[in-house]
């Protein structure tokens, strides 16, 4: 297929490109999942709220501010079809759903161009430090300063490690653990990478990213536990790469794991 972007992914799900009709996939489940975090050895935590649905087999999540999802959003899910919800008026419902849907269709197996690569078991700060050697090894190493939204700390350190320069950028503001100021407001021609998390697919700040990419011709790295099957179907529309980890989290256990990756440094 050729490349789309984002409203162009949902006009081919609803039109059955995918080989499933959106209207006959119906919503078992939905749920949410909280976390608060302090690493041992860190100065500060974060929190985590997560909207996941479940279609068969599949689940598809999408990120939201901790307490801004309305109870009734998870009665909206139960029972809908994918096609109702990719209609929601709420954006981390109809990713969520659209990731659910793409789970299903286009599974993250290495016939759909996945690279399977395993986390060891472990606490949570060993395997978020895993999973970031391999999200930044998907950036060009001729990357001399990288746009980070989302700030996670384990690919900032993975980033000093490597000697790559960064600008941390991210909707809450505040210090990263190295007491450097972190951005709210992104601003990627600064910058010759971009690092940006999935959750700019569900606050709908994700395009102008992408537009940026591809006007400029920059590597956009994504990684996407918030839509970790729609972003691979966006590469070639801005996108460069993709580290998707489908539900479960690596936080949630510490048994091993898999995420999956997609497209490669240029």
């Amino acid at each position: 297929m050729t490349a789309v972007d984002l409203p162009g992914l949902v006009e081919r799900v609803n039109s059955g490109a995918y080989g499933l009709d959106p209207a006959d996939q119906r919503i078992a489940l939905a749920f949410t999942t909280s976390q608060a975090v302090r690493h041992p050895g860190r100065r500060s935590g974060y929190r985590n709220e997560v909207l996941s649905l479940r279609l068969g087999p599949a689940v598809g999540s999408c990120a939201v501010e901790p307490g801004a999802l309305p109870a009734a959003a998870l009665d909206d899910c139960v029972g809908a079809s994918v096609a109702e919800l990719l209609a929601h008026p709420l954006a981390p419902v109809r990713i969520a759903a659209l990731d659910a849907f793409l789970q299903l269709a286009r599974p993250h197996t290495p016939e759909h161009g996945a690279r399977p690569v395993p986390l060891p078991g472990g606490s949570s700060l060993e395997r978020s430090r895993a999973r970031a050697r391999a999200v930044v090894g998907l950036i060009p190493a001729q990357a001399r300063r990288v746009l980070v939204v989302g700030v996670v700390n384990s690919l900032l350190e993975q980033l000093r490690e490597r000697g790559t320069g960064y600008v941390p950028c991210d909707l809450k503001g505040g210090r990263t653990e190295w007491d450097e100021p972190i951005l709210e407001q992104a601003e990627p021609a600064d910058c010759d990478a971009l690092l940006v998390s999935g959750m700019t697919l569900g606050n709908g700040s994700f395009q102008a990213f992408a537009d940026h990419a591809r006007q400029t011709g920059k590597p956009l790295v994504m990684f996407a536990q918030t839509g970790s099957a729609v972003l691979p179907q966006l590469l070639g529309a801005g996108v460069t790469a993709v580290s998707a980890e489908p539900y479960p989290f690596f936080w949630l256990d510490g048994n091993p794991g898999t995420i999956h990756l997609y497209g490669s440094p240029r």
